[in-house]
């Protein structure tokens, strides 16, 4: 299980989250924290997640201005 800060990215971390999850071994754990700024990220980041068949494992607000999620990488394909 890895923790990945993406923070530093605001609201365009979609992309490095998705790419780090795919360069995962299989049934591997990433936990990812961001910015959220409105609510939006918080399902787009769900949707992507899903889309790309992953498992969103958990998904909680960090602090008043942070998110994170749990997600774990489903079988390759």
């Amino acid at each position: 299980m890895q923790r990945h800060d993406l923070r530093h990215l605001k609201n365009d971390f979609y992309g490095r989250m998705l790419e780090i999850v795919d360069e995962s071994m299989t049934n591997e754990v990433s936990i990812f924290i961001f910015e959220i700024g409105d609510f939006k990220s918080v399902q787009k980041s769900a949707d992507i997640i899903k889309n790309a068949k992953h498992t969103l494992m958990n998904s909680i607000k960090f602090n008043e201005v942070d998110w994170t999620i749990v997600v774990k990488k489903g079988e390759d394909t």
